[in-house]
C-alpha cells in the first residue's frame, strides 16, 4: 500500500517561501499570480496491514508540525 501525505501551512501562518515564488513569478512576467502557498508531499510505501490511523499517527508525531501545518492523507 502507498500513502501520499500533503502538508501545508495553516491559513494565517506566514509563508515566506510561497511569497518568494510569487515574487519570482512576477519578475518572470507572470503578473496574474496574487498568492502562493508552498507545501510538501511525502510518499510512503507501507507494509500490508498498515492502517490510515497509523499513518495519521505518523503525521501527528513526525511528518507535520500540527501547530502551524495541516495535512491530508491519500491511500492507494
Amino acid at each position: 500500500m502507498k500513502a501520499r501525505v500533503h502538508v501545508m501551512l495553516k491559513n494565517g501562518v506566514l509563508d515566506p517561501q510561497g511569497e518568494a515564488v510569487r515574487h519570482a513569478l512576477g519578475a518572470l512576467g507572470f503578473d496574474g499570480v496574487e498568492g502562493v502557498r508552498q507545501g510538501k508531499v511525502i510518499e510512503l510505501d507501507l507494509a500490508d496491514g498498515t492502517t490510515e490511523a497509523q499513518v495519521n499517527d505518523m503525521c501527528e508525531k513526525l511528518l507535520a508540525n500540527t501547530v502551524i501545518e495541516s495535512y491530508t492523507v491519500e491511500l492507494s
